[in-house]
């Protein structure tokens, strides 16, 4: 099959669309000279193009004319109009990569003609800073070598992870949404450490290195987060009042139930694009 040129056009500069960008060129997926950049917004596109040296355009359809990797990065009441300037630009097969959060890859593949090849992707914010945690999922007419070239490009923000596209739901639920849940964390953490009697920067500093590295030690080592819990819990101790505690407000469950109606709500915003 007759193929476009293995350039990307990336629709969409917002901040999740500039974090992408900004991954993918320093990881080196993509050289600067084979990305094209469509941003309506005068303003965005030239900072863009300013701080990237990538072209820029403002229009969905003379981005994608010959190329054959498309990155949608748009917010969900944009999307009839990119469809309609992907249906007028395509020239050849497409591979379509949507970031765009509750949107089934159906709802693509119904307006799109047939030689687009759909991928769904669920990034989370730290993709901001290269920590993102991505669910990809396949739609109907993708091949493992169009899951391996979206994989390619969302590695370059963070790590990836394959479902189906029946699990992002709970995709969204725990790593979409997941990290408010921590922010909210580290919120009362900080809050408590200034009820404890330190300043407000003592404690965000206190909490947010203890996030980080509790994270760190979590990642490197091969044992759960119950084994390494029970490590730091002496008995009687300090670490064992606390979750006492935890345990006695139901936090545990708290966040089961906080996880299920994130999926819920997830699945419910999902069926408006069917």
């Amino acid at each position: 099959m007759e193929t476009g040129e293995d350039r990307l056009a990336l629709i969409g500069g917002g901040a999740m669309g500039g974090a992408l960008l900004a991954g993918i060129l320093e990881a080196g997926a993509y050289s600067r000279s084979r990305i094209v950049v469509a941003e309506p917004n005068e303003e965005r596109r030239s900072r863009l193009g300013e701080d990237y040296s990538v072209k820029t355009v403002p229009d969905v359809a003379s981005a994608i004319a010959g190329v054959a990797t498309v990155l949608v990065a748009v917010k969900q009441g944009a999307l009839e109009a990119v469809c309609a300037g992907i249906s007028a630009g395509i020239s050849s097969d497409l591979l379509l990569v949507s970031i765009v959060a509750g949107v089934p890859a159906a709802f693509f593949e119904h307006r799109l003609p047939e030689n687009v090849t759909v991928v769904r992707a669920m990034p989370n914010t730290p993709a901001l800073v290269g920590k993102g945690t991505t669910g990809l999922a396949p739609g109907t007419r993708a091949t493992a070598q169009d899951m391996q070239k979206a994989e390619s490009l969302l590695l370059s923000v963070g790590v990836v992870v394959r479902c189906a596209e029946e699990q992002l739901d709970a995709v969204t639920a725990l790593s979409g949404s997941g990290p408010a849940y921590w922010f909210l964390v580290a919120e009362s953490m900080i809050e408590g450490g200034v009820r404890l009697g330190l300043t407000r920067e003592q404690s965000t500093i206190l909490v947010e290195s203890t996030m980080t590295g509790a994270a760190a030690l979590l990642s490197r080592t091969d044992q759960s987060p119950s084994e390494l819990r029970s490590q730091v819990t002496s008995p009687a101790g300090t670490t064992a009042a606390a979750l006492h505690a935890m345990e006695k407000h139901r936090v545990r469950y708290a966040f089961l139930d906080a996880l299920e109606q994130a999926a819920k709500r997830s699945a419910e915003l999902g069926r408006q694009f069917v």
